[in-house]
């Protein structure tokens, strides 16, 4: 191909801006360049959480955002993920001390499901009933918050620090704590999606019914 057919094909792309979603306060993401404002729907870009807020300590979360909407030369996000570095994950593990994960898929109160998996670090080894008393008190505290509040109020208190401190402040009556965090938030489906798959199990489950009558 000629440097002119190259020369006259990027003339005739778009560059689009990326929006992060209000819960962000709309803050431009970077940008990205397509021939069709089709190209750039489903298109995912990740920052860091430091970025976002221009405060280098803040590095060590990094967010996923998903292009869900184009408008003129603007391309709006939806958030898709939360997840904390490894290096900042093995920090926080300390030799003698146990580390306590979950792995939860909830619905939010607007019928989007997420999995989200906190971690809690005790100042020393917990014997496995306290781990399991701790891991039991992670679920239902994430259970809670998801039927209480939207998807976007559910991320707001992940990124915000404020669930992990609920659960830290719970949790720590059982063995001392030295820290609780959400190591990672993830968008499973949406509510058109969830809806999708229900209706979809109750067809299923009514030709069971049919074929054992």
């Amino acid at each position: 191909m000629s440097d002119r057919s190259v020369s006259r094909r990027r003339e005739q792309k778009q560059w689009y801006t990326l929006i992060a979603p209000e819960q962000f306060d709309r803050e431009e993401l970077g940008e990205t360049i397509a021939e069709e404002s089709e190209q750039v729907l489903g298109r995912t870009i990740e920052t860091t959480l430091g970025d976002l807020r221009d405060d280098a300590s803040e590095n060590n979360t990094k967010l996923t955002f998903k292009v869900n909407e184009v408008a003129s030369d603007s391309a709006y996000t939806e958030f898709i993920k939360h997840e904390l570095t490894r290096d900042y994950l093995r920090s926080l593990v300390r030799r003698g001390s146990s580390k306590v994960e979950a792995y939860i898929t909830v619905l939010t109160e607007d019928d989007y499901r997420v999995q989200i998996q906190p971690v809690a670090l005790t100042t020393k080894s917990a014997d496995e009933s306290q781990e399991k008393a701790i891991r039991r008190t992670m679920i239902d505290l994430v259970e809670e918050s998801a039927r209480e509040h939207t998807y976007a109020d559910l991320i707001d208190s992940v990124v915000e620090g404020r669930l992990s401190s609920a659960i830290y402040n719970e949790a720590k009556t059982i063995y001392p704590l030295r820290r609780v965090e959400i190591q990672k938030a993830t968008l499973e489906a949406r509510p058109e999606e969830v809806a999708a798959e229900e209706e979809a199990a109750v067809d299923v489950d009514e030709e069971d019914v049919e074929a054992a009558d």
